[in-house]
């Protein structure tokens, strides 16, 4: 579209004649004309084309300029991702760039002079780009999203910004039209909107991380505190039980000398039950001893629990943290809730007890949530060994899951349970500790109905 070069010509130069110069033989002298006149009119002449080579100077540099500029124009139209519509005002099109071409796969010389309207897929499209023109004076169009004919003639979305172009003199000349593929516009949000639930989930699970560090340390001073009154009462206990021993022994041998010469002895002990007491004396103290060991169990538990850094790489049995487990679950839920352990004595795996336990703890509660208001809710727990790599089923025999929420099961917050009853952070704190410890875990349907979450995480070296 560039203009043709101005082609100029230079004029032949005429002769100089001097003022004072003697003329050749002039031609026959016109009436009231001298040879001064002749003079003047050559000087002239020369003035002219004097003035003439100027213009001609000047037009060729201004043409430079202007093919320059128009070279500068063509490259940034070339340049732009952006598709670039030139319309006349009656929405016939002037210019396009290359980013249109490439974008409906038609020429330039094709589309000059064609209706916009031929441009776009839909009846709807067509019918907002004719309004683009319908006013007297067009107002600026921002964002407006039509559908254009593709390459394979698929209708494409785009949207379009449309500012109308004025002559010098303020009068309505056409219509400049911009836009951008709205596909690339959704690519670059969504991945912003990735971009942001990422750094959201990792700001909640840094939360979530910082919450359970201060119940631990929260546990682990209880555990302490309570730790010391539980040793006085076993240790109390125990001398109970030996001080009890020696006082029945005194007892018996006092009534055997005493009741026979004494009826009032023997009555007092009768009314007193003194033999009740001392045979419900035995069984007390073993109720004391088993409720302060239950304690002290239930103690160390929480210590374990809040020992989450300190056996971060430490080898324990696996069995017996589904166990403790499973105790902790079970007595805290509905009294019908069974669970079925079938795992071999010893599964050593390399890890934190605490964390591994907190996975475990929810997995059975999430089963037991899950089961609740069936005939006979039920939790089967079992395991295989394959190529160092132990595999623990936990099988339900609820509901299952909806497959749509199959994808999300380990997503943050998401939860299929009442308001109230659930965060949603259970599962993706698990699926995060699992991964640290070099594991895996899944979920799936069971055949026969219900829920099975497989852990897999691999074995200590032998």
């Amino acid at each position: 579209m560039a203009p043709t070069s101005l082609q100029t010509k230079r004029l032949p130069r005429p002769p100089l004649v001097a003022p004072d110069a003697r003329l050749p033989e002039a031609p026959p002298a016109l009436d009231g004309v001298d040879e001064t006149v002749w003079v003047e009119v050559i000087r002239k002449m020369d003035e002219v084309y004097n003035d003439l080579l100027q213009y001609e100077v000047v037009l060729e540099q201004k043409n430079a300029a202007l093919e320059e500029s128009q070279q500068f124009i063509e490259s940034v139209l070339a340049s732009m991702s952006d598709i670039l519509i030139v319309c006349n005002r009656h929405g016939a099109i002037q210019e396009v760039n290359d980013s249109l071409r490439r974008f409906i796969g038609l020429d330039e010389t094709v589309l000059r002079g064609r209706p916009l309207c031929d441009l776009f897929a839909d009846e709807a499209s067509r019918q907002r780009v004719r309004d683009f023109f319908s006013a007297a004076r067009p107002a600026n169009v921002q964002d407006c999203e039509l559908l254009i004919s593709g390459r394979d003639g698929s209708p494409l979305p785009v949207s379009l910004n449309c500012t109308p172009r004025l002559s010098g003199t303020g009068k309505l000349v056409g219509m400049v039209l911009t836009g951008r593929p709205v596909g690339e516009l959704r690519r670059a949000y969504h991945a912003l909107r990735q971009a942001h639930e990422d750094l959201k989930r990792t700001q909640q699970q840094l939360l979530q991380a910082e919450k359970m560090a201060s119940l631990g340390r929260l546990v682990a001073g209880v555990a302490h505190e309570l730790n010391n009154p539980i040793s006085f009462v076993l240790g109390n206990v125990l001398a109970i039980r030996r001080y009890a021993t020696r006082l029945q022994t005194y007892l018996e041998a006092v009534h055997s000398e005493q009741c026979a010469r004494s009826p009032e002895l023997e009555g007092l002990r009768q009314e007193l039950r003194i033999d009740r007491i001392m045979a419900d004396l035995t069984p007390l103290l073993d109720g004391m001893t088993e409720g302060a060991e239950r304690t002290r169990d239930i103690v160390d538990g929480l210590k374990r629990f809040s020992a989450v850094d300190r056996s971060a790489n430490e080898s324990f049995n696996l069995s017996e943290v589904v166990a403790r487990a499973v105790r902790w679950v079970v007595r805290a839920g509905p009294l019908n809730f069974h669970v079925n352990v079938d795992l071999p004595p010893e599964l050593l795996v390399v890890g934190s007890s605490g964390q591994m336990q907190q996975v475990l703890m929810n997995l059975v509660q999430n089963a037991r949530d899950a089961t609740v208001g069936g005939e006979s809710p039920t939790l089967d727990i079992g395991a295989e060994v394959c190529e160092g790599t132990i595999r623990v089923r936990f099988a339900d025999n609820g509901p299952g899951i909806a497959p749509a929420n199959l994808s999300r099961l380990f997503d943050p917050f998401f939860t299929t349970k009442p308001v109230g009853q659930g965060t949603g952070l259970g599962l993706s704190i698990s699926y995060g500790i699992v991964e640290r410890h070099g594991g895996r875990l899944e979920a799936a349907n069971r055949a026969g109905g219900g829920a099975v979450f497989t852990l897999s995480l691999p074995l200590a070296p032998a």
